[in-house]
């Protein structure tokens, strides 16, 4: 019996291709429609977004759309490959296949590192939020009950997961499909005066801060799309890989257009982007205000929870599953292999550790080790992307020659916009480079760049040495 069938009888072709077993089939095509829509639905849209509008003005829509452009490339190419070589590891695995084990590596834990420490920050979020509400119990004593919380439903079964994504997602999408109605009337008067145009031309321009207001947003708006990778990775485990994949793909360019360029353009048309409540209270709380609906920060304070809820749910999701790949496939400590009922447990378990771990170091050493972990979190997915870019090139050149039937979804203009894409992320590392805290994102960030890349480059050449010759 090969050593796959040992460890998961339940492997897809394209997984013993890949010599990776798919975990169990509990996700259904409602599951992964649903996580697709509501993936690009953050905390970071809600809350971060104010911040980037206090940074760059009424030009964040067009910021939103160059980020937006840039992920939606990146999205479809993530999605030609994952409906090609459907994978628990997704890009991960891609990128090991095409480019060598340090590209693997590199990839597969930095992805890891970054959903581990958006999972701390979420929950320190959540946890602030109940405590405001339930104050007998610390804010941190929240922190704990939502990460066992979450770890036991994660231990269980993959469905568990789809479940709480999928109402999760609901409320979300409900909540910002209800905005932008809402914020539409409002624009053409329906709740007082139309604004017109004041709020876009007035108040300093469409430009107030100029070229480095656009830069200093530039890396806000990215850090917000970082997670969209997951749904990929949770393909894998659907009924149907390949399909699903591909149709949450599809959709990706108008939920990018109608969920964060959409809502970015109802806010600063509606309201002054210099007004102090866009930033401390959020904009979206600060619209509804101006709308006059009732309630708004008690109603906008659920839809966030429900929003880091989500984001804690998937990146414990995505970050066990990433692991238990790179584990599988010899790029971890063996003892997070275990696998119970078709789910990677000792995975799961290592995940939310780190994540807790995380939490516990923004209380004693807030600005120091959280703030590193932060920081290079924030790298972490221009780092991924540009992996993807890469692997895409290759894989799409191979897969032509020798199984052209597998590219059910394909890259547009290849190769020409995923050079640009590539090219686009090159030019947000120079952004970042030429400001104090880019820089000490980039050092942090390629520092453990190397230890990662070097690290998969012996194994990639201990395998050569051990690998037996013609």
């Amino acid at each position: 019996m090969s050593r796959t069938q040992t460890r998961s009888p339940q492997v897809s072709p394209q997984a013993a291709q890949n010599g990776e077993p798919v975990l169990s089939h509990g996700l259904k095509q409602r599951h992964l429609s649903m996580i697709a829509l509501g993936g690009v639905i953050g905390a970071g849209l809600f809350v971060g977004s104010g911040v980037a509008i206090a940074t760059a003005g009424p030009a964040i829509v067009l910021l939103y759309m160059a980020t937006g452009a840039l992920v939606t490339l990146i999205m479809r190419m993530l999605g030609e490959m994952s409906a090609a070589r459907p994978s628990t590891g997704s890009f991960s695995v891609h990128a090991e296949e095409e480019l060598g084990a340090w590209a693997g590596v590199t990839s597969g834990w930095m992805y890891w590192l970054m959903l581990c420490a958006g999972v701390a920050a979420e929950a320190t979020a959540a946890g602030k939020i109940m405590h405001t509400w339930v104050p007998f119990l610390p804010a941190y004593g929240w922190v704990a009950v939502f990460m066992a919380f979450f770890c036991a439903s994660n231990l269980t079964a993959v469905k568990n997961f789809g479940e709480f994504e999928f109402w999760f997602s609901a409320v979300k999408v409900t909540m910002i499909v209800a905005f932008l109605v809402l914020g539409v009337l409002g624009i053409l008067g329906v709740f007082g005066s139309a604004p017109g145009t004041r709020h876009l031309t007035g108040h300093g321009g469409f430009f107030p801060t100029g070229a480095a207001g656009l830069a200093a947003g530039l890396l806000t708006t990215i850090s917000g799309f970082a997670g969209l990778e997951t749904v990929t990775i949770a393909a894998a485990e659907s009924d149907h890989p390949s399909r699903n994949v591909a149709r949450a793909v599809r959709t990706a360019v108008w939920r990018i257009a109608v969920f964060y360029i959409g809502s970015m353009a109802v806010v600063v048309t509606l309201v002054p982007w210099n007004d102090p409540k866009v930033a401390l209270d959020g904009p979206y709380v600060t619209v509804l205000d101006r709308l006059g609906i009732p309630a708004a920060g008690t109603i906008m304070e659920i839809v966030v929870l429900v929003a880091l809820l989500s984001a804690m749910n998937a990146n414990i999701y995505g970050s066990s599953r990433m692991a238990y790949s790179l584990v599988y496939r010899g790029q971890g400590p063996r003892v997070l292999g275990k696998v119970t009922r078709g789910v990677p447990a000792a995975a799961v378990l290592a995940s939310c550790v780190f994540g807790f771990a995380a939490v516990i170091a923004g209380i004693v050493w807030p600005t120091t080790v959280f703030a590193w972990l932060l920081n290079i979190a924030g790298c972490s997915v221009l780092v991924v992307w540009s992996l993807v870019c890469l692997t895409q090139l290759k894989m799409r050149c191979r897969l032509e020659r020798e199984a052209p039937e597998l590219l059910s979804v394909r890259m547009w203009g290849f190769p020409y916009l995923t050079w640009l894409a590539f090219a686009a992320i090159l030019g947000v590392f120079t952004v970042m480079a030429a400001h104090t805290n880019g820089r000490r994102q980039l050092v942090g960030t390629a520092v453990v760049v190397a230890a990662l890349a070097g690290a998969g480059h012996l194994k990639q050449r201990r395998d050569r040495r051990g690998a037996p010759t013609a």
